[in-house]
């Protein structure tokens, strides 16, 4: 593992980098939060080891700054602040785990392997574009340019799917099951009903169209023609 710690205690670093180097591990060290700050951004980290209170910078800002710029490496906060609403301000701040000086290093490192060997976060999307068509998962807001369309609810599901496959041909079959939840075909033309009445709010007005028939095979959202 390469880990950063973020200790301005000289004696506290020396052991911690110590116990970590016999466990074959590589240790980068900064004394105060605003060098270890800069060198979370660049230095690509299996985990953080950080003290709360620090001088330049305390921990808590450092890891809510990093946080904020989508950084989710799994940090530990070291600090002799142990009582409970210290460690819940911690873990509020972003940590994966809170440890309270003085600590046994084997717990330590066993904290630090647990933070290593979980899955990194995944970025959850929650916009999804196209050219200059967009949708706000969140807001459950579609524009096109700028001007915001309304769709019904079952338009909108049908436009995510789409766009969650954008460039990408989508089978009769895929909408019905991923809009529909049909596991069946109804022998009906609701896919080609919605998609007209998609396409009649979507490309309608705009000189680009963005859903495409492709003949034989289905339907893409894309750009290009």
């Amino acid at each position: 593992m390469k880990l950063l710690l973020v200790e301005d205690d000289k004696a506290t670093a020396e052991f911690i980098i110590q116990g970590l180097k016999e466990q074959g591990h590589t240790t980068d060290h900064a004394a105060n939060g605003l060098d270890g700050l800069m060198m979370a951004q660049d230095g690509h980290y299996d985990v953080l080891i950080l003290d709360r209170m620090l001088p330049r910078l305390d921990g808590l800002t450092l890891l809510k700054t990093l946080r904020d710029a989508e950084d989710h490496t799994p940090a530990i906060i070291l600090s002799a602040m142990g009582s409970i609403d210290d460690r819940v301000t911690g873990l509020g701040a972003g940590a994966e785990d809170y440890l309270v000086k003085p600590f046994a290093f084997a717990e330590l490192y066993a904290r630090i392997c647990s933070l290593a060997r979980r899955p990194p976060i995944r970025q959850i999307e929650t916009i999804l574009r196209v050219g200059d068509l967009q949708m706000d998962l969140i807001k459950r807001q579609v524009t096109r340019a700028g001007k915001t369309i309304d769709l019904q609810p079952t338009e909108f599901k049908l436009l995510e799917f789409l766009l969650r496959h954008r460039g990408e041909v989508v089978t009769r079959t895929m909408l019905l099951e991923g809009v529909w939840d049909f596991h069946f075909d109804p022998k009906t033309n609701i896919v080609e009903t919605h998609i007209s009445r998609l396409r009649g709010k979507v490309d309608k007005d705009f000189p680009t169209s963005l859903i495409q028939t492709v003949r034989g095979a289905g339907y893409k959202i894309d750009v290009s023609a």
